[in-house]
């Protein structure tokens, strides 16, 4: 019985569908993930300070995180493609934007709104919701991991892609390079076409949009998944945009900031896969918990410990490994509390704590080390935060909601 429900599961995988997905995941979740390496060259040339950047940046997470509640729930409603056509026109605007930028304001805007709203549209919650909606229960674990290995996969491209067109043909063209790049996504979205009553047919719950977030927030499981996640866009937005200037502060030659990224994008890949096995078959809270522990021990090991090329080759290796494994079982916790009618909307408004996080990540970094010469007090914090993670992961149920009436599970 349990076997030949599983062929079929296995054979509605849609590969086009996916693969298209994966590749758009990857194209905007690269140039973002390599914005570390402009700030250096960028305040060189422009004689702004890193709180400047480091606003732009952290301006950019809060963009990203304010949009995609808002365009999952336009992709749930008026489709994916749309959506995603939408981020590739203005991920492009920001990224010339901020290459011509002459004013730390137009740097706000173009790397930081428009870029952040263009990130935010093609977001993993957008492509994950698609996802969603395509495949079977028993595969959705799965290709979320595959999603999720695609963005990083984007980073471990793009880390060295970026370094070297920078140093070839400087900061200026290589963001104008990039910006052509997104005008590939709509085109990669056409098999995304379609919204929350397309893909498998399944008995949903029947409620608005309002009603789902309604009921969402007053879940206690939910409200302690949006709490935890505010923990892992700090942690890894404040890496992503800084620690490439960090590397250069401790003394260790700059094309370690570089090896750095790469690392952590390719293992993040790994990272992602194994999050995806994993959640499918063991508790996600859990796996959770022990995820946010073990960034808070490698930070702490990593500060305490010599810092040497190789400390940041292996802290960089484990890093990748912790780096979005978070991303599969947190967005699967949502579509098991709560179905995928409405998961483009209710994912997003966990991102939305996500990038909460890495506004305050990224800006603090800038801050915090304009006032005190050093990254280490935002180091410690993530490492608290971590602790604080794993704290409120540990209750979270793995179950469907209570609702009036017994519904199918999705």
């Amino acid at each position: 019985m349990s076997q030949s429900a599983a062929t079929p599961a296995v054979s509605r995988i849609p590969w086009l569908l996916i693969i298209c997905g994966c590749l758009i995941a990857a194209l905007t979740f690269g140039p973002r993930s390599a914005m570390g390496f402009f700030q250096l060259p960028m305040l060189a040339e422009k004689g702004w300070d890193r709180t400047t950047f480091g606003l732009a940046m952290a301006i950019q997470n809060l963009a990203w995180g304010i949009g995609t509640p808002i365009f999952g729930a336009l992709a749930d409603k008026y489709g994916t493609w749309r959506v995603l056509s939408l981020s590739g026109f203005m991920y492009c605007a920001g990224l010339v934007m901020m290459a011509m930028a002459t004013t730390p304001g137009m740097l706000h805007i173009g790397g930081g709104v428009l870029v952040g709203l263009g990130v935010a549209s093609g977001s993993f919650g957008i492509v994950l919701a698609a996802f969603a909606r395509n495949v079977s229960p028993e595969n959705r674990s799965f290709v979320f991991g595959l999603g999720t290995a695609a963005g990083s996969a984007g980073m471990f491209i793009f880390a060295p892609l970026s370094q070297g067109l920078i140093s070839n043909y400087g900061w200026y063209d290589t963001l104008v390079i990039m910006s052509v790049m997104m005008l590939i996504i709509p085109v990669l979205a056409i098999p995304l076409r379609g919204n929350s009553s397309s893909g498998l047919k399944q008995v949903t719950y029947q409620q608005t949009a309002g009603e789902a977030l309604r009921e969402a927030l007053a879940h206690r499981s939910y409200v302690l998944l949006f709490s935890g996640f505010f923990v892992c866009g700090f942690q890894v937005a404040f890496i992503t945009a800084h620690f490439p200037a960090y590397i250069s502060d401790i003394g260790i030659d700059a094309r370690y900031a570089v090896i750095a990224l790469s690392l952590i994008g390719f293992f993040n890949i790994i990272g992602s896969l194994s999050a995806g096995v994993i959640g499918q078959r063991y508790s996600k809270p859990m796996f959770l918990v022990w995820i946010y522990l073990g960034r808070s021990i490698l930070v702490t090991a990593f500060l305490l410990l010599p810092q040497t090329p190789a400390t940041v080759v292996t802290f960089s290796i484990i890093m990748g490994l912790l780096w979005l494994s978070t991303v599969p079982p947190t967005n699967a916790l949502v579509a098991i509390m709560f179905g995928t009618r409405h998961l483009g909307l209710l994912g997003g408004i966990i991102f939305f704590s996500h990038q909460i996080g890495s506004f305050l990540g990224v800006w603090l970094g800038g801050y915090l080390y304009d006032q005190f010469g050093s990254y280490d007090p935002v180091w410690w914090l993530g490492v608290v935060l971590g602790l604080f993670a794993a704290a409120v992961h540990w209750p979270i149920k793995e179950q469907p909601v209570e609702r009036p009436t017994l519904q199918p599970a999705e």
